[in-house]
C-alpha cells in the first residue's frame, strides 16, 4: 500500500481534525471492538479468540476511519492486544520478523532509485515523445510507463504520484486544461488522470512486487499450503493484464471522452524536457541494470533457490554500494518504515487469529453461505462480494489482511481449485482500487488534483470495474486454464 501501503498518510501540516470528529471516529472502532471482545468464543475457537477478533476489527475500523494516522492506529491496537494479555509481547512483535514484510520494505527502497535518479521520469518522457500526439496516445504512454516501473515499485501511490501524476499535470496545463472550470478540466486532464488510476490498479495486479498488499496475499496462501512464486503470479496475470492495458484507455475515452483529442505539442514538450535532462547519468544506468537483474532473479527464484526477499536486499545493497541510494535516503523513506510498522502489527494479529482458529471459524461461516452451489457459481459469488465490499474500505491492504484468508478458505471449501482461487483473490486485491476516490492511495492522489468530481469517480469507477472484471474473468480464466492453473 504505498505509504501506507495502499493509501497516502493524512497531511501532517497544521490542520487538525475537530475534537468532535476525532471523538466520533475513535468511538466507533472502540464500541464495535468491545462488543466483539466480550462475545463468548464459539465451539472450535480458543477462549481468547473473540478478544483477539475484537481488537483486530477495532484496528481495521480505525484504519478506515483514521482518528489517528495509520501507523499510530496500528500501534494502539498492538498495545491493546498486549495489555489485555490477548497476545504476549513476543507474539505481538513477531510480525516484524516476517520476511514478506521486509520484501515490501526493500522494494520501497528500490523504488526510490527510480525517483531520485530521474529514470522513472525519463522513461515516461520517452513514451510521450514517441506516441503522445493524441490524448489516447498520451494515455497509452503513461500506461506503458506504469507497466515498466510496476515490478519494482510496491508503492503504487509513489508510482502514480511520484512519476505519472507530475507528467500528466504538466501535459494538461500545456494544453490549457486546468481544474479551474468544468470545460477546462474535461479538455484533457480529467481523462488522463482517471485513466492513469484505472491503469495503475491493473499494473498493481500483474506482479507480486507491484503493490504492497500482494506479498501478504502470497504469504496467506502459503499458510494454506499454496505456493505462489513471483514468476507464477506474473505468468498468470500477464495476458489479462496486457489485454486490460490495451482496452482500458480506449474504453475510458468512450466512457469519459476528453474534448481535446489531438495533442501535437506534447511530444515537443517531452523532447525539450529530455534535452534539459541531458544524457542518462551513470546512476540511471546502474539503476536500470539493477532493475533488470532483479527481474531475472525474481523470475528464476524457484530454479536458483534464491527467495524474493533476498533478491530485493541484493538490489538495495548494489544501489547503496554504487551510491545510487544513500543511507540517509533509506532512513528518511517514511513510506517504507510506516509500512513496516503497519504490516508488522496486522500480520502478527492475523497470525494470532489463525492460531486461535478464528479464521477457520469465519471461513466456515462464509463457506456455509454458498454451500451446495456448484463451485464456479460459489466462486463467482465470493469474488464479487470480495471485490465490491471494498466500497467499505479505504485501503487495499487492510482488506487483504482482514478478508483474503477468509475468502480463500471459503472458496477452497466450496470446491474451487486452490491455486486458481489464491491467484484470483490476489489479483482482486489490487483491481478494486479504482472503485471510488478513497479506494486506494493512487485514487487519493488523482482525486486531490481537483480534476474529477466525486460523482464522476463513483460512476466511472463502477463502469470500469465491470469492464475489468469481464476481461479478467473471460481472458484471464481462459489463459489460466490453458497454462494449467485450474
Amino acid at each position: 500500500m504505498a505509504a501506507p501501503p495502499a493509501r497516502s498518510e493524512p497531511s501532517t501540516g497544521h490542520h487538525r481534525p475537530r475534537f468532535s470528529s476525532l471523538w466520533l471516529t475513535a468511538t466507533i472502532p472502540l464500541v464495535v471492538g468491545l462488543v466483539i471482545f466480550f462475545i463468548p468464543a464459539p465451539d472450535g475457537v480458543d477462549a481468547s479468540g473473540m478478544r483477539m477478533l475484537g481488537i483486530f476489527v477495532a484496528t481495521i475500523l480505525g484504519l478506515i476511519l483514521q482518528p489517528l494516522p495509520t501507523g499510530a492506529v496500528a500501534l494502539v491496537g498492538l498495545a491493546l492486544a498486549m495489555v489485555t494479555k490477548t497476545m504476549s509481547a513476543k507474539q505481538a512483535l513477531a510480525g516484524f520478523s516476517n520476511t514478506t514484510i521486509w520484501l515490501i520494505v526493500a522494494s520501497f527502497f528500490i523504488a526510490e532509485g527510480f525517483i531520485v535518479t530521474g529514470l522513472g521520469k525519463r522513461i515516461a518522457l520517452l513514451f510521450v515523445r514517441a506516441i503522445g500526439r493524441s490524448s489516447l496516445g498520451l494515455a497509452y504512454g503513461m500506461a506503458v510507463t506504469d507497466l515498466v516501473l510496476a515490478p519494482a515499485t510496491p508503492s503504487n501511490t509513489a508510482r502514480a504520484g511520484g512519476v505519472i501524476y507530475p507528467i500528466v499535470k504538466s501535459l494538461s496545463v500545456l494544453e490549457d486544461s486546468t481544474a479551474e472550470t468544468d470545460e477546462s478540466r474535461k479538455k484533457l486532464g480529467s481523462y488522463l488522470l482517471l485513466t492513469a488510476l484505472q491503469v495503475n490498479v491493473i499494473t498493481s495486479a500483474m506482479f507480486v512486487t507491484a503493490m504492497a498488499g500482494n506479498p501478504l496475499a502470497v504469504s496467506a496462501a502459503e499458510d494454506k499450503g499454496i505456493h505462489i512464486s513471483w514468476g507464477k503470479w506474473a505468468l498468470a496475470a500477464i495476458v489479462p493484464g496486457v489485454v486490460c492495458l490495451i482496452v482500458v484507455p480506449w474504453v475510458m475515452r468512450k466512457v469519459y471522452r476528453p474534448t481535446l483529442l489531438a495533442t501535437p505539442e506534447a511530444p515537443g514538450l517531452a523532447r525539450e524536457q529530455l534535452r534539459e535532462a541531458g544524457r542518462p547519468s551513470v546512476h540511471e544506468w546502474i539503476m536500470g541494470a539493477t532493475f533488470v537483474l532483479l527481474l531475472v532473479l525474481w523470475c528464476l527464484s524457484d530454479q536458483i533457490g534464491i527467495d524474493a526477499t533476498t533478491t530485493a536486499f541484493v538490489g538495495v545493497a548494489i544501489l547503496l554500494v554504487t551510491g545510487v541510494l544513500t543511507w540517509r535516503t533509506l532512513v528518511t523513506d517514511t513510506g517504507a518504515w510506516q509500512t513496516l510498522v503497519f504490516f508488522g502489527v496486522l500480520v502478527a494479529m492475523a497470525d494470532q487469529l489463525r492460531e486461535l482458529k478464528v479464521i477457520d471459524w469465519v471461513g466456515d461461516k462464509v463457506a456455509d453461505s454458498v454451500g451446495g452451489l456448484p463451485w464456479l457459481v460459489a466462486f463467482a459469488i465470493l469474488t464479487l462480494v470480495y471485490f465490491y465490499v471494498h466500497y467499505l474500505f479505504a485501503s487495499n491492504t487492510a482488506q487483504i489482511v482482514a478478508m483474503y484468508a477468509v475468502f480463500l478458505g471459503a472458496a477452497i471449501s466450496a470446491g474451487a481449485p486452490p491455486l486458481f482461487s489464491a491467484l484470483v483473490l490476489g489479483f482482486i486485491g489490487s483491481l478494486f482500487g479504482g472503485l471510488a476516490h478513497y479506494s486506494s492511495g493512487p485514487a487519493g492522489v488523482m482525486y486531490g488534483s481537483g480534476y474529477i468530481t466525486t460523482s464522476e469517480w463513483f460512476r466511472v469507477g463502477f463502469i470500469m470495474s465491470v469492464v475489468i472484471i469481464g476481461i479478467w474473468t473471460i481472458v484471464g480464466g481462459a489463459w489460466m486454464k490453458l497454462i494449467g492453473i485450474w
